[in-house]
């Protein structure tokens, strides 16, 4: 069993603010190869994330800490819908479909994020479901 705790949070937070890219996951999934992608997302100040496309994976978005502007994107790179997510605007979770174009940005202090991603191609292996 893995708890998600302050100390795991700060931890990781740590290792983000130290990384060339300002940010930094956790990953509960052991392999790359695993259909079901979960982990934590730290992000600090400075994170860029433009625009992208997971093309075998739904994903879900849950904050934990901070806030996030999250936007999706028509092909052409158009806004389709621009979101903050945050515990005091009461948009904590989104999910959104494979091939969708989606850009982020951090808009406060310690942004925690927990991302869950699953291939929709095929069943999660039985050696997959452990935490």
């Amino acid at each position: 069993m893995k708890i998600i705790d302050t100390t795991l949070l700060n931890k990781v937070t740590a290792q983000a603010k130290e990384s060339p890219r300002l940010r930094m996951n956790y990953n509960f999934h052991q392999s790359l190869e695993y259909k079901c992608h979960r982990f934590l997302n730290a992000v600090e100040l400075g994170t860029v994330v433009p625009i992208h496309k997971h093309p075998t994976k739904d994903e879900s978005f849950v904050i934990l800490r901070g806030k996030v502007r999250v936007t999706t994107h028509n092909d052409d790179g158009s806004i389709i819908e621009d979101v903050v997510l945050s515990q005091e605007s009461g948009n904590m979770v989104l999910t959104f479909p494979r091939m969708c174009g989606i850009s982020w940005s951090r808009q406060s202090l310690g942004v925690y994020s927990l991302n869950v991603k699953k291939d929709r191609s095929c069943r999660m292996k039985k050696k997959e479901r452990q935490p």
